[in-house]
């Protein structure tokens, strides 16, 4: 389960307080300490290519918008 619909489902369940304790005991994500996870991106929230080189900790995606302003320059 992404981590959006998580939130999803637990906004649903406030009515039910009962449904909702057992659906957190049993469904809530696993805390990680490693991994690839646990590195995601400052901007956008994204875990997938993730560039962590130089403290910058930001996707590619992101890095592609933010470089310039950032002092890398493009070299062709």
């Amino acid at each position: 389960m992404t981590y959006s619909n998580y939130d999803k489902a637990l906004k649903q369940l406030d009515s039910k307080p009962a449904k909702k304790e057992k659906y957190i005991k049993h469904n809530a994500p696993k805390e990680r300490s490693c991994g690839k996870s646990l590195k995601r991106c400052r901007r956008c929230g994204r875990i997938g290519a993730h560039i962590s080189k130089y403290g910058i900790h930001v996707c590619r995606q992101c890095f592609r918008e933010i470089a310039t302003s950032i002092g890398f320059k493009k070299y062709n």
